[in-house]
């Protein structure tokens, strides 16, 4: 699987990305309608699979890293683990930002009122 975020527009607001693709290759999205239900959690626990699994290829690549004796196969499949990894994660981030409440922004980095993004007094002490 090789996920390209070029290629993935919503079709329309509301669905979600899902974290496998179609049997042509292209994307798959779940509906508005659908969110919440059945499939949204056996995605939900597929990108938690994913997530864990990353965690222990990057482990397994420092390991391989920190071995001086590594030789170029382990490297290369060190390689292309984490960069399989790396494009699952990268899907999931897609898949959950876009599900994020639209920003109260105009666009230019500022709010409604002019100012920039809002903190609450409490972060800072």
């Amino acid at each position: 699987m090789s996920y390209d975020r070029t290629d993935t527009q919503s079709p329309v607001s509301r669905v979600r990305l899902l974290p496998w693709e179609g049997e042509d290759g292209n994307p798959c999205f779940l509906s508005a309608s659908e969110l919440g239900g059945a499939l949204s959690r056996i995605a939900d626990e597929i990108e938690a699979h994913q997530l864990r699994d990353a965690a222990d290829v990057i482990n397994g690549a420092q390991a391989v890293l920190d071995d001086r004796k590594a030789g170029e196969h382990a490297l290369r499949h060190a390689l292309r683990a984490v960069l399989q990894c790396l494009d699952a994660v990268r899907r999931i981030a897609d898949s959950r930002g876009a599900r994020l409440p639209a920003p109260d922004y105009d666009g230019s980095g500022t709010n409604a009122d002019g100012d920039g993004p809002q903190l609450p007094a409490e972060v800072f002490g």
